[in-house]
């Protein structure tokens, strides 16, 4: 059994990822074999996302160093925390992960995001946010849609004075 030093240090570990994270979030990962966490592992660390088994108590003391608030009560059983810069990554490849697979006993427990502690139903809303491009690619829509419209506008009167001017060729050539 680590003696108080260690488990000192795994704390200020602890506390020095959950100060370098926007998004945490907590899932008993129960039910899971041996090859699905692997894959998990897998999918988590492609997206930059560091997974681990961390002792509750442990993740309690760094919390409450910190202050964030309300995490006691979500900290009882096996407790896996993803850890990422990215606040909705995690959330996305854990729900997206427990959707694919079908995973009965796989839950998400809660979330910390940007200091906030959020639960089961505040984890599911971040994971169906879009993802980072789209977001970006609708706010430059809606910048441009007003742009679009006044370039539109602008080219009535000169599209209409060709319009006439077509028809003067028109009635030139007629003659």
């Amino acid at each position: 059994m680590p003696n108080i030093e260690e488990k000192s240090q795994v704390v200020s570990e602890i506390k020095e990822k959950m100060q370098k994270s926007s998004g945490i979030v907590l899932a008993d990962y129960r039910g899971l074999t041996v090859a699905q966490v692997t894959q998990l592992r897998a999918q988590l660390r492609q997206a930059g996302v560091e997974y681990k088994v961390l002792k509750n108590t442990l993740v309690r003391r760094a919390a409450n160093e910190l202050g964030v608030e309300g995490l006691d009560s979500y900290l009882e059983g096996p407790t896996a925390v993803a850890f990422s810069a990215d606040p909705v990554a995690p959330a996305k490849i854990l729900m997206e992960f427990a959707k694919v697979n079908k995973l009965k006993t796989f839950k998400i427990k809660a979330g910390v995001l940007e200091g906030k502690v959020i639960g089961p139903e505040g984890v599911k809303a971040l994971a169906d946010l879009p993802s980072r491009e789209v977001l970006l690619t609708m706010v430059v829509r809606g910048m441009q849609a007003p742009l679009v419209g006044m370039v539109n506008v602008l080219q009535g009167p000169i599209r209409k004075m060709g319009y006439a001017l077509e028809e003067v060729r028109k009635l030139k050539a007629a003659q």
